[in-house]
């Protein structure tokens, strides 16, 4: 079912955010986002010397490179458009953030380490919503039929670990037959 007809309204501002979540030949992945503010409207910026209407007003680039355990092992951005001139300084910052995985607490270890006058809204916003999705949807099943099989093609390292994946479970038996076994 669609939204219902709007009021009579004047758009003034879009903004744009694209991820896109890449698997590398070296085993780790990059994760990368972008964010794009236009308004339908030129205004005076002294720092520019204005924005024209459809120029972005900001334009922020981040990559993080992740290991499959989605623990940050490099970050980097460019700010391509700002209001300010300074705006950009900020993004060298983005490194504080490896050590760091996008786990549970995510959102509050980006905060911890890039938040309020540590960072950029815009930057921080794009790291804890959607790259963090796009990060857990790029690898969610490369990750797992990595993680399935043992480096040594051994068992699955999830054998054993509750009820669903006990040896002699009926989900053992479907996922991996090979490690199979009744009890």
């Amino acid at each position: 079912m669609p939204l219902s007809k709007p009021q009579p309204r004047k758009h003034l501002h879009t903004r744009q955010i694209q991820c896109r979540g890449y698997e590398r030949e070296d085993g780790l992945w990059d994760i990368e986002g972008e964010i794009v503010d236009t308004k339908t409207y030129s205004f005076d910026n002294v720092d520019r010397g204005g924005v024209a209407a459809g120029e972005a007003v900001h334009h922020m680039v981040v990559r993080l490179s992740l290991d499959d355990d989605l623990v940050v092992r490099k970050a980097e951005g460019v700010t391509k458009a700002a209001p300010y001139a300074i705006c950009g300084d900020i993004t060298g910052d983005l490194k504080t953030l490896e050590g760091a995985s996008i786990t549970p607490g995510w959102r509050k270890e980006v905060i911890k380490r890039l938040g309020g006058v540590k960072g950029c809204t815009h930057i921080t916003d794009l790291l804890v919503g959607p790259m963090a999705v796009t990060a857990h949807q790029t690898m969610a099943t490369a990750r797992q039929k990595r993680q399935a099989l043992g480096a040594d093609g051994g068992p699955p390292r999830q054998l054993n670990s509750c009820h669903a994946y006990a040896q002699g479970s009926a989900v053992v038996k479907r996922l991996w037959p090979d490690f199979y076994q009744e009890t």
